[in-house]
C-alpha cells in the first residue's frame, strides 16, 4: 500500500511539472526536437531509470531511435545512440556542445569553478588542459614515475600471495582499489595514502559517494569533499613549509610540479586550483580503474576459453608467474584485446559525462536547443548489434587485427569520451589497466568463491599462486 501510495503521489507530482512546464512553453519557439517517451512512459519507469539508466535509456533508443528527447524535471534532455550521430556531437558539432550540465553535488565548496570535468571551455579549462598534458601525462612524466608503479604492482601481487597462502578470497575492487590510489597518491605527493584495510574502506567510501548520481544529494557530497580536501590541504601546507627550506630537495611528483607552476604563474594554478585538481584525478582515477579490472577478472573466469588464451600468450611472451611490465603491453595484443572487450561491455561512465548545448544546433534534421542537456549512451552503443556482431558476447577475438581502440576517433568505442572533453588521464588509466590485469592474470590461477555466476555482483575470487617457469 506504502509503496502504491508514493508511485501515485510521484506520478502526480512529475505530470504536475511537465504541465507547467508545457503551459511555459506555449509562448516559445517550436523546437522540431527529437522524438521521446511521454512523462507518463519515463515516470512508469523512473525507479529503473534511477537505477540503471543507461539500459532503461537503450530500451526507449528501440522505440524512438538513436537520437531521442524527454524532459527529466525541468531538464531538456537530448540521449544519442548510434556512432553515426555521436560523431556529429563530439566532431561536427564539438565545440557547440562541449560545455556540461552541472550536478548540484559538484557546486560544493565552488568546485564547479575550477573542475576540469565540469567547468566550461574557457581559458582557466585550457590552462589546465594543457597542464595535464604537459606536465602530468605525458610521456616523459610517466615514463619517469614508471619504477613508482612497477613497486605498488609487486605490493599488490604481494597481498594478493597472502591471501594465496591461507586459501582466502579477495575482494578483487577493493584491491585494486587500494592500489590504484596508492599509484595516484604516490605520483601527487610520494606517499601512500592507505595501509590498512579499514583506510582503504574510508577512501573507497568516499571516492564511491562521490563517483554516484549526485542529483539532490548536495549535502552529502558536501560532508565527503570536505574530508577529502582536509587531507589535500594538510599535504599541500605541510609541502609548502618544506620547500621553504633551504635543503629542500625536490620530490619531483605532481604536487611539486604544480607548486613550480604557480610560482611561475600564480594565476594558471593557484592552491585552491591545485586542491580541485586532484580531487577530480583522485575520482576519476581510482574508482573506474578498480571497476575495470574487476569486470575483466569476471569476465575472464566466467570465459574459461578466454582465460586460457590470455594465460597462453602471457606464458609465451613473459613466461609464467612473472609481472607485466609496461614496456610488454605492445607485445601482448590479446591482453590489450581483453582489455577493449571489457570496455566496450562494461563502460565506468555508460553515459559518459552530460554535455550542454550553447546554442541552438540541428543534428540529423532536429534541434538540440540552447541549454539542454546531451547524454551519450556508450553503454548501449556497445552493445548494438547494428555495430557488433553477438554483442552481449564477451569476445576479445573481435578487436584482434581491428584497428578500433579507445583514443576518440572510433565513435562506436569512446569509453574515454571525444573531442575536446576526452579523458585527459588516458595515457596513465591504460598503462595500470594493462600491467595489473596482466600480473594478476600471470601470476595467479582463480577460481570464484561458492562457484557464484553472476558477473554483476563484487568479485570475491580465491588466487592460486602458479609456479614461475
Amino acid at each position: 500500500m506504502y509503496f502504491a501510495i508514493t508511485m501515485l503521489l510521484l506520478l502526480l507530482t512529475y505530470i504536475s511539472i511537465n504541465f507547467i512546464s508545457l503551459i511555459g512553453r506555449t509562448k516559445k519557439q517550436n523546437y522540431n526536437l527529437p522524438p521521446g517517451p511521454s512523462p507518463l512512459a519515463i515516470m512508469l519507469n523512473v525507479f529503473e531509470l534511477g537505477k540503471k539508466p543507461q539500459q532503461s535509456l537503450a530500451k526507449f533508443s528501440k522505440i524512438y531511435g538513436p537520437i531521442m528527447h524527454m524532459k527529466l524535471g525541468q531538464i531538456t534532455t537530448i540521449i544519442i545512440s548510434s556512432a553515426e550521430v555521436a560523431q556529429e556531437v563530439l566532431q561536427t558539432h564539438d565545440l557547440l556542445l562541449s560545455n556540461r550540465t552541472v550536478p548540484q553535488a559538484v557546486t560544493v565548496f565552488n568546485h564547479d569553478h575550477f573542475s576540469l570535468p565540469f567547468m566550461p571551455v574557457c581559458d582557466l579549462w585550457r590552462d589546465l588542459r594543457k597542464i595535464c598534458k604537459n606536465h602530468l601525462f605525458s610521456s616523459k612524466t610517466l615514463d619517469a614515475s614508471h619504477a613508482l608503479r612497477c613497486k605498488k604492482l609487486q605490493e599488490l601481487l604481494c597481498d594478493i600471495d597472502r591471501s594465496n597462502l591461507i586459501g582466502e578470497a579477495v575482494d578483487v575492487g577493493k584491491a585494486v582499489f587500494k592500489t590504484s590510489l596508492n599509484f595516484l597518491s604516490n605520483a601527487f605527493f610520494s606517499m601512500d595514502f592507505v595501509n590498512s584495510a579499514g583506510e582503504t574502506d574510508e577512501y573507497k567510501g568516499i571516492i564511491e559517494n562521490l563517483m554516484v548520481d549526485p542529483q539532490g544529494i548536495r549535502g552529502v557530497s558536501a560532508a565527503y569533499v570536505e574530508k577529502l580536501f582536509h587531507i589535500l590541504d594538510s599535504y599541500i601546507s605541510k609541502r609548502l613549509k618544506l620547500r621553504e627550506g633551504k635543503d629542500y630537495v625536490t620530490n619531483n611528483d605532481m604536487l611539486d610540479n604544480l607548486l613550480n607552476i604557480s610560482q611561475e604563474n600564480g594565476q594558471k594554478m593557484d592552491n585552491t586550483k591545485i586542491k580541485h585538481l586532484f580531487l577530480d584525478l583522485f575520482v576519476a582515477g581510482t574508482d573506474t580503474t578498480s571497476y575495470t579490472i574487476e569486470k575483466a577478472m569476471a569476465e575472464l573466469i566466467h570465459n574459461p576459453n578466454a582465460m586460457s588464451k590470455l594465460k597462453e600468450e602471457l606464458q609465451q611472451i613473459i613466461g609464467i608467474g612473472n609481472p607485466i611490465d609496461e614496456s610488454d603491453i605492445t607485445r601482448l595484443p590479446y591482453l590489450q584485446a581483453v582489455v577493449k572487450e571489457t570496455l566496450r561491455l562494461h563502460p565506468s561512465a555508460p553515459l559518459l559525462l552530460p554535455r550542454k548545448a550553447k546554442i541552438d544546433v540541428k543534428i540529423k534534421g532536429y534541434i538540440i536547443p540552447q541549454g539542454a542537456q546531451i547524454l551519450i549512451n556508450e553503454w548501449a552503443m556497445g552493445r548494438n548489434p547494428n555495430i557488433w556482431d553477438n554483442p552481449t558476447l564477451f569476445s576479445p577475438e573481435r578487436f584482434l587485427g581491428s584497428e578500433i581502440n579507445f583514443k576518440g576517433q572510433h565513435y562506436q568505442f569512446i569509453p574515454f569520451g571525444s573531442g575536446r572533453r576526452i579523458c585527459p588521464g588516458m595515457p596513465l588509466a591504460i598503462r595500470m589497466l594493462h600491467t595489473m590485469l596482466g600480473s594478476l592474470i600471470n601470476s595467479f590461477d582463480w577460481k570464484l568463491e561458492n562457484g557464484d555466476r553472476d558477473i554483476d555482483q563484487p568479485l570475491q575470487a580465491i588466487p592460486i599462486r602458479v609456479n614461475k617457469v
